[in-house]
């Protein structure tokens, strides 16, 4: 996590919608874009708060969640480096429906609406690219409620860990977890204690070995078949 300012107009870049733009262009974006860093466990917006633009993560880690009044938790989506965040929202002309929590110490740009649309109205390319980018996240929260509305604990829980694996060669691997069990739980639609008895059964069967958040898959093949 750099303590020192990102360079803005190499990070705009990153952002997928934006790395054809010209120079001129990222220069005129980069005017509506501010910095902000977040010390673990800080919030950035909360539901119900105005949108005036969208997110990147520079690095860091955010979690978007809404909560219950009964102060139950139920996290959305973990946003990684290189990502963006509220986009479709902003052009609804309506608060937030989450609200956002840096998991780690974050720097994030927020880029503002305003330029935003600028470039909607004088590039159909940039447009289509931005369209593409929010059918991505929909199609994924599709195959989220397909999983929790389908696959059984024990199918999301595997599912997850393979996810983790940079490659599919097979053989024994380790892995990080890249936030908190309770998280994880929360984003796989399960309680914490579900996750834990579900790690135990996996260790038990011989397929990981669970120390802290780091897991050592030692049969992914098996491990997938085991999802049945």
């Amino acid at each position: 996590m750099p303590n020192h300012p990102v360079d803005i107009p190499t990070a705009l870049r990153q952002v997928s919608f934006f790395s054809e733009l010209t120079a001129e262009e990222i220069d005129r974006v980069a005017r509506f874009t501010r910095e902000r860093h977040l010390e673990k466990g800080e919030i950035l917006f909360q539901r119900g708060d105005p949108v005036h633009g969208f997110y990147y993560v520079a690095s860091g880690q955010m979690k978007l969640a809404v909560s219950s009044a009964q102060g139950n938790e139920k996290v959305v989506e973990i946003i990684s480096p290189m990502h963006t965040f509220g986009e479709a929202v902003m052009f609804l002309n309506r608060p937030y429906p989450v609200f956002a929590e840096a998991l780690t110490s974050t720097h994030l740009l927020h880029i503002g609406q305003a330029v935003v649309s600028e470039l909607i109205d004088q590039d159909p390319g940039f447009a289509r690219k931005l369209l593409v980018g929010m059918a991505i996240r929909l199609h994924g929260m599709i195959q989220d409620v397909e999983t929790y509305s389908l696959r059984s604990s024990m199918q999301r829980v595997i599912g997850y860990l393979l996810q983790q694996v940079d490659s599919e060669s097979g053989v024994a691997c380790n892995i990080a977890l890249p936030t908190s069990k309770q998280v994880i739980a929360s984003r796989l639609n399960l309680t914490p204690e579900t996750l834990s008895r579900i790690f135990h059964d996996l260790s038990e069967a011989g397929l990981i070995t669970v120390h802290g958040k780091h897991i050592s898959l030692l049969d992914p093949a098996r491990l997938a078949r085991h999802q049945g």
